[in-house]
Formats: structure tokens, sequence, C-alpha cells
């Protein structure tokens, strides 16, 4: 699975990161930041990841088809 990220979208709410931080995280400037970019989302991090993207409260996340 690999999931679509719209930075410009993101409000640096930090719920994604809550849901999932070992994928997702805001770093000092509370800009996103996502640790899979542009590669599947390893088997162990699909179930928090998807968790993360309901989360987000603005839809700057989507998995992919």
């Amino acid at each position: 699975m690999k999931i679509s990220v719209d930075y410009a979208r993101c409000e640096g709410h930090g719920l994604c990161a809550d849901q999932a931080s070992g994928v997702f995280g805001l770093d000092d400037d509370a800009e996103l930041t996502y640790r899979f970019e542009g590669a599947e989302v390893p088997e162990e991090h699909q179930q928090v990841s998807r968790a993360a993207v309901d989360a987000c409260p603005v839809a700057a996340l989507r998995v992919l088809p």
C-alpha cells in the first residue's frame, strides 16, 4: 500500500503522528514528515497508517489504489 500526502493541505494537527508515530511525524516547524515517501508502507505499519489516514481532519492523506 502507498499513501499520498498533500503537504499543502496539511495543517499540522498531528493526529496522523498520534496514530502512526513510526510512519508520520511533525518536524520542529510543525511540518509533516512521512517516512515512506514514494515507497510501499511495510506490512507491519499498514493498519496504523490506515487509522492515520482516517484521523486526518483536513483529508491531507489518502491511500492509493
